[in-house]
């Protein structure tokens, strides 16, 4: 199997943490939540976070997805938009400009 490099783009992104913080995010409900991640109820994946209404949604490509406080929102090189852990986003990605 041949291996490769992911190319290097530069991506916009945000932290949430609160509605209000980004305008794609929006309100969620405790039925959609519950829906979305497979009948679970409150944030099992959020640490600390195990009321519904502090959690948001936003379309991307694949659907919506449950967006928690502190995790980031990224547009890809398409525009499209999608939340990343924030474990997970110093990972992936370094900051090469400030707003």
């Amino acid at each position: 199997m041949a291996a490769y490099r992911k190319k290097p783009v530069v991506i916009e992104a945000i932290q949430w943490f609160a509605h209000g913080n980004h305008p794609k995010v929006n309100r969620t409900s405790y039925m959609e939540v519950s829906a979305l991640m497979g009948g679970s109820s409150g944030c099992c994946r959020c640490p600390k976070m195990h009321d519904w209404s502090v959690l948001g949604t936003v379309e991307t490509l694949e659907g919506i997805h449950v967006v928690c406080p502190g995790d980031w929102i990224v547009k890809g090189v398409k525009n499209e938009l999608y939340p990343v852990k924030p474990d997970i986003f110093p990972e992936t990605y370094e900051l090469v400009r400030e707003p």
